[in-house]
């Protein structure tokens, strides 16, 4: 039997994936998957997959009446978790919901719980990126995986910074609209500061997995739904060459370097890549750094970089489940044992 039984509480866009990706696992198990309305994706949860369902209690009549099995409640195997064998619950519910599921469950239960990066840093004890702080994680009742551009940016910088030492930085985060299902969100045809205001929120939440980055952030929304991309200008404190970023950040774990003469000039054709990698919803869980934006000038290092946003944090779900259950304490070997279970590489194939 599995080491630990793991609920996911919101199968969505992100609760899709880390269901399937804890089922890829030797050390867990998916318990069971919570559902709200009983669309395609509850049946195909059930009938395709084979996970266990749970709702909400005054859902259930709505589940049955569209013929979707349902296994039991959220709140009764939530409240219950020793009866039922429950260990921990991955909240992937829209921004906002984990907290309050947090108040009137979580809180209640012996469960852990992991949240995602729509949350407040405070619905947690530790806001989590496993290369950087996984032992900060190690055994505590929550964590917070952070957004999918927070996750990138300590990525790449926390490798930076282990290698060099770091002045200021400064991040422009090109965001897209929305993600490729959510046909009711724009713009359509504009470019929208997301925030107006500057710094936007991207930068305090790097701070909240390395408080001692000096970052500075803003952000614009543009009419895509493949990937995000951010701009990066990183100070240097020490005589750094362009050929060092790129040797530390392809030693960097779950980061690409790739050329754009190889046909990888974009967002869209780095999807395209992982479509002929046959990679599940063509999802690219590494972030992509552009070789040749890899630059250095009068001291000051530019690069460009690439986040699937659907995917880039599903491991990271993985690897906090892994610490807060203390199922392994040495962060390399959890992130050995979730990389080869997902299929991410250490390098790209070209």
């Amino acid at each position: 039997m599995a080491d630990v039984r793991v609920l996911i509480n919101g199968y969505g866009t992100v609760g899709k994936r880390v269901a399937d990706a804890v089922d890829a696992q030797k050390d867990m198990e998916v318990y069971g998957v919570v559902k709200t309305s009983p669309d395609y994706l509850a049946r195909l949860a059930v009938e395709e997959f084979g996970y266990a369902l749970y709702v909400p209690e005054d859902r259930v009549e709505r589940f049955e009446e569209a013929g979707i099995e349902v296994e039991g409640t959220v709140e009764d195997v939530v409240l219950n978790a020793e009866e039922h064998g429950l260990d921990v619950v991955v909240d992937c519910t829209p921004e906002g919901v984990g907290a309050r599921n947090k108040e009137r469950l979580y809180d209640e239960s012996p469960v852990k719980a992991i949240f995602q990066g729509g949350e407040e840093a405070d619905v947690a004890d530790v806001s989590f990126v496993a290369q950087c702080n996984y032992e900060e994680a190690l055994g505590a009742e929550y964590v917070r995986c952070v957004s999918c551009n927070t996750t990138a940016l300590c990525r790449t910088l926390g490798a930076l910074k282990e290698a060099f030492e770091l002045g200021r930085v400064y991040v422009t985060v090109v965001r897209r609209a929305a993600d490729p299902a959510q046909v009711g969100k724009g713009p359509i045809n504009a470019i929208v500061p997301n925030p107006v205001t500057v710094p936007s929120h991207h930068g305090p939440d790097v701070k909240t997995v390395l408080p001692d980055l000096d970052i500075t952030t803003a952000a614009v929304k543009v009419p895509t739904t493949l990937m995000h991309m951010h701009v990066v200008r990183v100070e240097l404190e020490e005589e750094v060459s362009a050929e060092d970023a790129v040797e530390a950040l392809r030693d960097a774990r779950r980061v690409w370097v790739v050329p754009h003469e190889m046909g990888l000039g974009s967002t869209a054709e780095l999807i395209e890549m992982a479509r002929d990698l046959g990679r599940p919803r063509y999802d690219l869980y590494e972030i992509v750094v552009w070789e040749e934006s890899v630059n250095v000038e009068d001291g000051v290092l530019y690069y460009m970089q690439a986040v699937h946003q659907e995917a880039d944090i599903v491991p990271e779900n993985v690897d906090a489940i892994r610490a807060v259950m203390e199922l392994e304490e040495d962060p390399e070997a959890s992130m050995d044992a979730t990389d080869r279970s997902l299929g991410i590489r250490s390098a790209p194939p070209v």
